[in-house]
């Protein structure tokens, strides 16, 4: 019995493994490398506002430091 159960196993087995190569073992796809570019987030604010908003914060401090001297 237990060699009938043995021989039954590797028959399973040895199908199976014909089976899945029925078709061949087929060359590797190569597919090739595509490059996605993404867009830089915009900013909030533009770098002219930043500027300008630091211009000003300059003179603000400049103005209030010679009027404190005077």
């Amino acid at each position: 019995m237990r060699l009938t159960t043995t021989l039954a196993a590797a028959a399973a087995i040895a199908v199976s493994g014909v089976a899945a190569n029925a078709g061949g073992l087929a060359a590797p796809v190569e597919t090739p490398m595509v490059e996605v570019m993404t867009p830089a987030p915009a900013g909030s604010f533009s770098s002219g506002l930043i500027l300008l908003a630091i211009i000003a914060a300059i003179l603000a401090a400049s103005s209030t430091s010679m009027s404190s001297e005077s």
